[in-house]
């Protein structure tokens, strides 16, 4: 795993310079856009439909129970069909493989979550968006998975450009959360009447949260006596 914490990349002023450039071009460039969620889908579509020609991939081998992960499929594809867009939005829908997950987080299942568990999980997804956005021919691929203050954008983007290396498609800069994207992230879920869910996705997330609600209520039922 590559770790370069001492680049300070301003991720979003990459960005913002990209889409000025392309705003004096007649082209619409093609965007694969990995997507995690709905939620998080949702200011990145908004913003980045003004510019690209956008197809949402859903690649999350890593969610857990599967009824959640249709559930999350569902919401995904009832967002795209509701928001206003500038330029098509399209929907693919990667092949729901939980052994890919677990083959790629084995010997971390015990990290705690932002570790380097989900490194592996950034790469594996990241991965499998290049090879589709590659063979498509798009001249763009990215994630929506910096919008959240929890992911770490430098690993996603260190990921994002090493994969691509030698390739035809790009990996677009980004750092959703950024200009208050995540705020507008919840407002859109809001606004759309959307499901937001309290984990990550996998298994391991999943435990970690419920452990900490646990706690909480632990910490309420003390402070009641």
């Amino acid at each position: 795993m590559r770790k370069d914490e001492s680049m300070n990349r301003n991720y979003q002023k990459e960005l913002d310079g990209l889409l000025d450039m392309m705003e004096t071009e007649e082209k619409i460039p093609t965007l694969l856009l990995h997507s995690c969620c709905a939620p998080c889908s949702s200011y990145v579509l908004e913003y980045l439909s003004n510019y690209f020609e956008i197809t949402v991939f859903y690649y999350n081998p890593n969610i857990f129970p599967e009824v959640e992960y249709h559930h999350r499929v569902q919401e995904q594809k009832e967002f795209i069909e509701r928001i206003p867009q500038k330029y098509p939005i399209h929907f693919v829908e990667g092949i729901y493989d939980t052994k890919r997950f677990y083959d790629a987080v084995k010997g971390h299942e015990t990290d705690p979550e932002g570790g380097e568990r989900c490194y592996h999980c950034y790469e594996l997804r990241l991965r499998e968006a290049m090879e589709i956005a590659e063979e498509g021919g798009f001249d763009y691929y990215t994630t929506t998975l910096s919008i959240s203050p929890y992911k770490n954008s430098k690993w996603l983007n260190e990921i994002g450009d090493r994969l691509c290396e030698g390739k035809h498609v790009k990996y677009l800069p980004s750092d959703f959360k950024k200009k208050n994207g995540y705020k507008r992230s919840v407002e859109l879920s809001s606004e759309y009447g959307m499901y937001r869910q309290d984990y990550c996705g996998c298994v391991y997330s999943k435990m970690e949260r419920e452990e900490q609600k646990r706690k909480v209520e632990f910490q309420k039922a003390i402070e009641k006596k």
